[in-house]
């Protein structure tokens, strides 16, 4: 099926006042594989000049601020910033309104580049693109992180409405009152996983969970 729609930024857009319901599930297994990761992430972390991107509401951030030297949190909802401006942090971050693709950024600028929930949305004909700029704006020894959920942490309903002819898969997701969005949303396998890094990266690590995966990358 070809898709119809993709609503995915107006979904976040409107959905940024109830986006962290998604942490706090209270499932034990779940909630210690997002637990596990937060010790992960701060690990890697330490003393790092950080890009988080998309930073949505900052969940990531405010950890990243506990052991991190400086941090520039990205989005291009202006509704999930102010979401996140709500936060206290211990290490300042600074804040950029900006389209993933058109950071504001210098070639070797960052020692670790943050990406937390966002590769299921991104669109796989544009994988080359995305890569490009892990690449371009983060330091020669530096990283890359990335978390994303597999399909239990969906619930229930994990019908497709739509796939296009990249591959991409399309579902529906609701808001708390009840409207409906169409949004790019895909799920992998750990072998897709490892196959789509491992050519353009060295990983390091690949976690693969009942609920989340998650990865760190670092240049060939």
């Amino acid at each position: 099926m070809m898709k119809k729609s993709d609503n995915t930024i107006e979904y976040y857009n409107k959905r940024a006042s109830e986006y962290e319901q998604i942490y706090y599930r209270e499932v034990p297994e779940r909630r210690k594989e997002i637990d596990d990761e937060v010790f992960r992430l701060k690990e890697i972390a330490k003393n790092k000049t950080v890009l988080d991107a998309p930073c949505g509401t900052g969940y990531w951030t405010q950890f990243l601020s506990e052991t991190a030297h400086e941090i520039y949190a990205a989005d291009i909802s202006g509704e999930m910033i102010n979401e996140a401006k709500k936060k206290k942090y211990i290490t300042p971050v600074n804040f950029v309104k900006s389209d993933l693709l058109k950071l504001p950024f210098k070639n070797n600028s960052f020692d670790l580049f943050v990406l937390g929930f966002w590769f299921s949305h991104h669109p796989k004909q544009d994988y080359d693109s995305l890569f490009q700029l892990f690449n371009y704006i983060t330091k020669p020894d530096g990283k890359i992180w990335l978390i994303d959920n597999n399909y239990p942490a969906e619930g229930p309903k994990q019908e497709s409405v739509a796939i296009d002819k990249f591959g991409n898969n399309y579902k529906f997701r609701y808001l708390d009152n009840g409207n409906k969005f169409t949004i790019l949303k895909n799920y992998f396998t750990k072998n897709e996983l490892e196959s789509i890094f491992s050519h353009h990266f060295k990983i390091e690590r690949l976690t693969y969970n009942t609920y989340y995966w998650a990865t760190v990358l670092s240049h060939k």
